[in-house]
């Protein structure tokens, strides 16, 4: 079982700023994310932002527009920083307010800061420009960049005391972190192979005739492109199957964000799906209303409740 702190004593001024910065960019860069930590107490929705902001920073380096040796180098640095954040190396009038946030964060919840490491390792198979011939080379990828995250947000959650199969919480957590990065990886298809960028294992493109690439509006000619998509939408479907098994071990609330935010990939999943080309001419996203019905679902805990008596039948 995964406890976490659901109060905390007093927070001082330095890292109540620091937690607003980090809250603020949380806000700014990732309204998806923002729209499921929102449904979450406060020390649990710092914490968040916290994580997301130090995310942030290293995957801004991967997609800037540096030397491929400068974004190693600045990689290493934060590598250098978190390093100093495990061991309890920053003051809180530290002049890095994402430093101090996660700091303070860390002392507070369980969380498994070497996660961190291997976004950091994912976002430096980014830079030397890795590419994955399998589905399963992809996976080592997605759990770095996705995976450790969803691990990382399960020491802020924690699991509710008793709850059945909660030894399996962080695979499950894992899982559901790969369902997201690959509706990601769909998502953006055109915009990373416009950066050079392909995720797509290379025997899946080669099956659906879709190795030249995405480099325009329509797909490549001859290419079964609808059939690579709908392939890999299934696979995603499978992965948030298994991950929102992790639902019903949560409190209610961080039940709730798990799931607003897997919610709202699930149905730019359905979009993707209903008009596979649609990724290629731009960046399919929701509007605000839908995000917002999703996350009243998610607090309403239908998603948890359906899981649960799924999972009941499959045991019956």
């Amino acid at each position: 079982m995964i406890r976490s702190v659901e109060s905390e004593p007093h927070v001082s001024a330095p890292v109540l700023a620091a937690y607003s910065y980090c809250e603020s960019v949380t806000g700014q860069q990732a309204r998806n994310f923002a729209y499921g930590i929102r449904l979450l107490p406060t020390p649990k929705r710092r914490a968040m932002s916290a994580l997301y902001a130090f995310s942030r920073r290293v995957d801004d380096i991967g997609d800037g527009t540096l030397a491929p040796e400068v974004k190693a180098a600045r990689l290493e640095d934060t590598r250098t920083l978190l390093t100093r954040v495990r061991e309890g190396a920053v003051d809180e009038d530290d002049t890095d307010p994402v430093a101090v946030a996660l700091s303070h964060a860390g002392t507070h919840f369980p969380i498994p800061l070497g996660g961190l490491d291997e976004l950091i390792d994912g976002v430096v198979m980014d830079v030397r420009g890795e590419t994955y011939e399998t589905w399963d080379d992809l996976k080592v990828y997605c759990r770095c960049v996705a995976g450790a995250i969803g691990r990382l947000s399960l020491g802020v959650f924690g699991t509710e005391r008793g709850a059945r199969g909660s030894e399996r919480a962080s695979e499950y957590a894992d899982t559901l972190g790969l369902a997201l990065q690959l509706t990601n990886i769909l998502r953006d298809v055109r915009e990373d192979a416009d950066s050079g960028r392909t995720y797509l294992p290379a025997d899946d493109l080669a099956k659906f005739g879709c190795s030249a690439g995405f480099n325009g509006p329509t797909p490549p000619e001859g290419s079964d492109f609808a059939g690579l998509v709908h392939f890999e939408v299934r696979r995603a479907r499978a992965l948030f199957a298994e991950g929102y098994r992790l639902l019903p071990m949560l409190d209610r609330r961080s039940g709730a964000c798990v799931a607003a935010m897997a919610g709202i990939y699930r149905r730019l999943l359905d979009r993707i799906e209903r008009e596979p080309e649609a990724v290629l001419r731009g960046r399919v996203s929701l509007p605000g209303r839908e995000k917002a019905y999703v996350a009243v679902r998610g607090l309403s805990g239908l998603d948890a409740r359906h899981v649960s008596r799924q999972t009941v039948r499959r045991r019956a």
